[in-house]
């Protein structure tokens, strides 16, 4: 693993500070240990006292002693046959243990009873506290330490996993640079810093992506558009030289600079993000903005709107509309095009066959172009869909009387 990672790093933190918490819960174990050891021996100091002195008087036998002894709830065992079957039982625990000069002073454990053994040379006395057993808090000890190192272990595992697609982004961006659009990565709905963060690379990587598309949209759409300008410029220079010919060829000229004016305003378009300037024209300006870039005969457009104000960008819509009078002329029985609207949405009307396909599928760019030529809208409705979302407008299709009807439908704030 890389010395310099994050989740090197991480682990190094982890395991300093899972032995750092194995060495605090061992210090507390031999600190309770030692404190339980005193807490006996500070108890059963007195008893064990007065066993000696009496033991010494060689009044041990006394029935006084044994009172005594009851008296504060313990019990003197004398029979050696049960000294030894619970001194030596394996399951006998020894909770506290300490040696003075020639005694050796023990406390035993056994089930739930508590038992003061004392050795001297060879006497032994056992003594049954009546009381209830000492509590040792070495169990709870036990099961905080169990619950810290899960904890730790749990918190260790879950900062991987968040983690983890930080990993994965970062071998995404390495391969960014090789146009490797892939965003499934990013698709979460976390609210982590790593979830934000993977979310701003699938916007950023998306942008990206719409300024290559926009960059090979804009080269297409200069040869698919600019053909035939170029071959009829082409033609009149081969024509004799006249002030007709002349007029002609600086028609060519003046709609090649409109195209690509044209070109760079949608490429612009596609490739960028920002706010549109918007402001209130009117329909009949649009229109007429449209058929002058086109260079239509006004009989070819039959209005039938009612001249009123949209909030859009004048330049980019009348693009739009332009693309939508050009393919509906270029695709009717009769080369006409009626225009009409209902409210702010403009409705653009044609007689001709109903389209082949769904709408969203001419959306893309020559679509159809491989299997029929003459069904492909070629960059029309790709632009028209994306200068129409940009002026919060949407496209629809309906066939009905033997017409295609194209709507521009203004969406609400």
């Amino acid at each position: 693993m890389n010395r310099q990672s994050i989740f090197f790093t991480i682990t190094i933190s982890f395991i300093i500070s899972i032995i750092l918490v194995i060495i605090s819960f061992s210090i507390l174990m031999i600190v309770n240990e030692k404190r339980v050891e005193h807490y006996l021996f500070e108890k059963y100091r007195p008893v064990a006292q007065m066993v000696m002195r009496y033991h010494f008087r060689k009044d041990i036998e006394n029935r006084k002693f044994t009172e005594d002894l009851k008296s504060v709830n313990f019990d003197l065992i004398t029979n050696r046959d049960i000294i030894n079957k619970i001194s030596y039982n394996p399951d006998t625990e020894v909770i506290a243990q300490r040696e003075f000069k020639d005694i050796l002073f023990r406390v035993l454990k056994l089930k739930d009873k508590q038992y003061l053994y004392l050795k001297k040379r060879n006497i032994l006395f056992l003594i049954e506290d009546k009381e209830e057993t000492t509590t040792d808090p070495k169990i709870y000890i036990i099961l905080g330490f169990v619950i810290v190192l899960i904890a730790l272990i749990l918190s260790y595992l879950v900062t991987l996993r968040k983690l983890i697609p930080l990993k994965i982004l970062k071998d995404k961006v390495s391969t960014l640079g090789d146009e490797n659009f892939d965003f499934e990565c990013c698709d979460t709905n976390r609210k982590d810093e790593v979830a934000l963060l993977a979310k701003e690379f699938k916007r950023s990587a998306k942008k990206l992506q719409n300024l290559k598309e926009a960059r090979n949209v804009f080269i297409r759409n200069i040869m698919h558009e600019l053909k035939t300008p170029i071959t009829k410029g082409k033609f009149l220079t081969e024509l004799e030289r006249n002030e007709e010919n002349y007029e002609k060829l600086k028609e060519v000229f003046n709609r090649l600079e409109t195209l690509i004016n044209e070109f760079a305003s949608i490429e612009e378009l596609i490739s960028s993000s920002k706010i549109l300037e918007k402001k209130n024209y009117f329909i009949n300006d649009i229109v007429d903005n449209a058929k002058d870039i086109l260079m239509l005969d006004d009989n070819l457009v039959i209005e039938k709107y009612q001249n009123i104000k949209l909030e859009i960008n004048y330049k980019l819509f009348s693009i739009a509309v332009k693309n939508l009078i050009d393919n509906a002329i270029k695709y009717s029985d009769d080369k006409k095009v009626i225009i009409k609207n209902e409210d702010e949405n403009l409705i653009f009307e044609n007689s001709g066959k109903p389209l082949e396909y769904s709408l969203e599928s001419y959306y893309e760019p020559f679509f159809a172009n491989e299997d029929k030529q003459k069904n492909s809208f070629g960059l029309g409705l790709y632009i028209v869909s994306n200068i129409l979302k940009a002026n919060n407008y949407h496209l629809e299709y309906e066939y009905k009387d033997n017409k295609n009807i194209f709507k521009c439908i203004k969406e609400e704030k």
